[in-house]
């Protein structure tokens, strides 16, 4: 009987360690990655010559991996960025770290856009509440000079039209709000993990640039001031969050051949309107939750615009879907008026 105890004790101490071994190694972040037989260490470990291997990649179930460049420290890192994280979060707090966005679309109010990742018409025009909120409450404080002095869409513009004509948008390129978003729901992780490291360590490590799809994208943010959200949520505002890249020759050759008989302000406008954004933290949020990007102000995170710049779809494929209306699509507001012109 003794032994028969001693072995029982023995037996559940191995259970005990392996147990603790294993959430002890779920809890640890993962340190490094195996590409094609070749160990990569992972962000903070910086490489002279950017890593060969494709960005962004996924590793595992959630892990996924960004290229990046710091310019203050002329080396590459291999970023890794867990996409399902909490996103609870209070900056009267000062809780930053962490802060990442699971994709829980509002099924409450849009179960077919929790389902499918694009809005259904019916449900919309069905609408009268937003997270209890009355559409006519979240449209007057989403207007410009209201909450925000910029708004969060024109003053032409109400809640479920720029719901209506973004989901238009997106589903023409044949894509889905969550394909859309993750670039810039990588873009904020990437902010947080850097600035967690940076915190951490006293350290000041830049990111000028991060490899999206064999395309060179140029990253940059800063505090803009305290935003509170105009949907009954817990998100809030603080960082603005910009992002370019360059055309290359191909692409200026189409846009000089298609739209000849633009002045050249406004193939200037287009030319910056798809290349560049100019949007606030609590954007993707937004479109994960609503499939909201904002309407045509000046933090809108076009979704044709992210489609482009980050590599979902080829300028061609673009022009080919709007019919050659680049600059109509990036500028007409989403009003009664669009939608009969649309279609």
């Amino acid at each position: 009987m003794i032994i028969f105890k001693q072995q029982l004790k023995l037996i559940l101490l191995l259970v005990f360690i392996t147990v603790f071994t294993n959430l002890s190694s779920q809890d640890r972040e993962q340190d490094q990655i195996i590409y094609k037989q070749k160990t990569y260490q992972l962000f903070p470990f910086g490489f002279s010559e950017k890593p060969d291997i494709p960005s962004p990649y996924k590793s595992g179930e959630n892990l996924e991996i960004i290229t990046a460049y710091s310019n203050n420290k002329d080396q590459f890192y291999l970023i890794p960025l867990t996409i399902e994280k909490d996103n609870s979060f209070s900056y009267m707090e000062g809780q930053l770290s962490g802060r990442g966005i699971k994709f829980r679309p509002d099924s409450n109010d849009f179960l077919l856009l929790a389902l499918s990742g694009l809005h259904s018409e019916i449900e919309l025009d069905q609408a009268r509440t937003i997270t209890r909120r009355s559409l006519s409450e979240i449209t007057h404080d989403g207007r410009p000079e209201s909450s925000s002095g910029s708004g969060f869409m024109a003053a032409d513009e109400d809640i479920i039209s720029v719901l209506k004509g973004d989901n238009r948008l997106v589903k023409k390129m044949g894509l889905t709000h969550p394909q859309v978003v993750r670039p810039l729901i990588h873009f904020w992780n990437i902010i947080l993990k850097r600035d967690e490291y940076n915190k951490s360590t006293k350290e000041s490590t830049d990111i000028e640039y991060i490899i999206y799809n064999n395309r060179k994208i140029f990253l940059k943010w800063g505090g803009r001031g305290y935003q509170e959200s105009i949907f009954n949520d817990s998100i809030l505002g603080d960082y603005h969050l910009e992002m370019w890249r360059d055309l290359d020759e191909e692409e200026i050759s189409i846009i000089n051949s298609e739209y000849d008989l633009l002045s050249q302000e406004k193939i200037a406008d287009l030319k910056n309107r798809l290349t560049h954004i100019h949007t606030g933290e609590m954007v993707p949020y937004y479109v994960v939750h609503y499939g909201f990007y904002e309407g045509h102000t000046e933090y809108r995170a076009d979704p044709v615009s992210l489609s482009f710049i980050f590599g979902l779809k080829s300028l061609e494929e673009i022009n080919k879907v709007f019919k050659g209306d680049l600059y109509g699509v990036f500028n007409r507001h989403f009003t009664d008026k669009s939608f009969k012109e649309d279609q």
